[in-house]
């Protein structure tokens, strides 16, 4: 089991930017892929950014070079970082635990634990 609590969202005016955060407790230690994914009323829940154990991460192409995710072992925290933030990015953002394939890489989109959410909403 793995805990996910996710902080750092709030109001910001387009171009802005706000750091999310996730702490994770429980059997954390031994997850190679983490995550984001987000959910903005009317849409579909849709995959932002995974962190693979190795350091390879992996973005939707609507937050490339704008969206950076990083992790911290020592604290166990898995960090989104938004930049030039748009108000299509307006959603919910989860933390998770993503699923792993035969070949131990991340299966994007199919996720294994996530948190209550943070909300993030962009003005123009």
């Amino acid at each position: 089991q793995v805990q996910l609590v996710e902080s750092g969202g709030g109001s910001v005016q387009a171009g802005g930017s706000l750091r999310l955060s996730c702490a994770a407790s429980g059997d954390s230690v031994s997850v190679d892929c983490m995550g984001w994914f987000r959910l903005a009323p009317g849409k579909e829940r849709e995959g932002v950014a995974v962190f693979h154990s190795s350091g390879a991460t992996i973005y939707a192409p609507s937050v490339k070079g704008r969206f950076t995710i990083s992790k911290d072992n020592a604290e166990n925290r898995l960090y989104l970082q938004m930049n030039m933030l748009k108000p299509e990015d307006t959603a919910k953002y989860s933390c998770a635990v993503l699923n792993k394939d035969r070949w131990g890489q991340c299966r994007w989109g199919s996720y294994n634990y996530w948190g209550q959410g943070t909300q993030v909403a962009v003005s123009s």
